[in-house]
């Protein structure tokens, strides 16, 4: 099965690139079940039920959250209703949502695993230890396991994808929007990424206005950060996993810019 993963999505500008660009990344790499990170597809922060309801219209399958997964405060309204959407599994309990959730789509199934790290984020549950649980619970169903590791830190990103080095078919990083070049095969299977990237404004800084990163970091007082409006660059990963066992024997980094697009037009 071919699997494809798209970095956060950012607000307007991010919302255009998928749904401009979606029709011929599925042309290319013949997807059979679509993932997004949606933590930032409203105005940066969160995200709207209207929202997740477009980005299932287009042709996506799940969406994956993390850190700003309650800056929208109507999620609470709608969150436990909508099976596609899986927030960071190691929430404290109690919190609304789910992190795991099996999706089905043409004639695949594929587990989809949230998880948030720890380092430089809030002290939250142990998301290692709930990738166990929630690995060994998703191999009941099925041998296709993806995992989006929404974590600040190098380091807990990579340790995360030795943790699960041959038991997750798929680990990639997000949160931190800059894509990285260390897609690779762990041992056992696993398709590896530190960080997917985003798909958003190209010429902010994370997405964000930089006149307005510019001025925090000049003056270091509180400055209120927009998305920016330029020109989009899409970020994503295709992973081709073996249905037999679950273990992934290709990765390939997907990077587009507006200006590329258009040339393809």
């Amino acid at each position: 099965m071919n699997v494809l993963f798209i970095g956060d999505i950012v607000g307007s500008v991010g919302r255009k690139a998928l749904k401009q660009v979606l029709p011929a990344l599925k042309s290319k790499y013949n997807p059979h079940i679509i993932i997004v990170n949606g933590e930032n597809a409203a105005a940066g922060r969160g995200i709207t039920q209207t929202i997740a309801r477009e980005f299932f219209e287009w042709g996506v399958h799940g969406i994956t959250m993390g850190n700003h997964t309650w800056d929208n405060k109507d999620i609470f309204e709608w969150i436990d209703e909508e099976p596609r959407i899986v927030r960071p599994a190691n929430f404290p309990e109690g919190t609304p949502g789910q992190g795991y959730a099996l999706i089905k789509a043409n004639g695949k199934q594929l587990a989809i695993i949230n998880l948030q790290g720890r380092t430089f984020l809030p002290p939250i549950d142990c998301p290692f230890r709930k990738a166990e649980d929630l690995v060994t619970l998703a191999k009941e169903k099925t041998n296709n396991i993806l995992v989006d590791f929404h974590a600040e830190a190098t380091s807990e990103k990579i340790a995360m994808g030795w943790h699960l080095a041959g038991h997750a078919s798929i680990v990639v990083g997000t949160h931190t929007h800059v894509q990285t070049n260390d897609d690779r095969i762990l041992p056992g299977g696993t398709a590896y990424l530190t960080d997917v990237g985003m798909s958003g404004p190209r010429d902010g800084v994370l997405g964000m206005d930089r006149n307005a990163v510019l001025h925090k970091f000049l003056t270091q007082l509180p400055t209120r950060f927009v998305v920016d409006e330029g020109d989009w660059h899409l970020h994503a990963v295709s992973v081709h996993i073996d249905d037999a066992t679950g273990e992934a024997t290709k990765i390939q980094k997907i990077r587009l810019t507006e200006d590329e697009w258009l040339l393809m037009q």
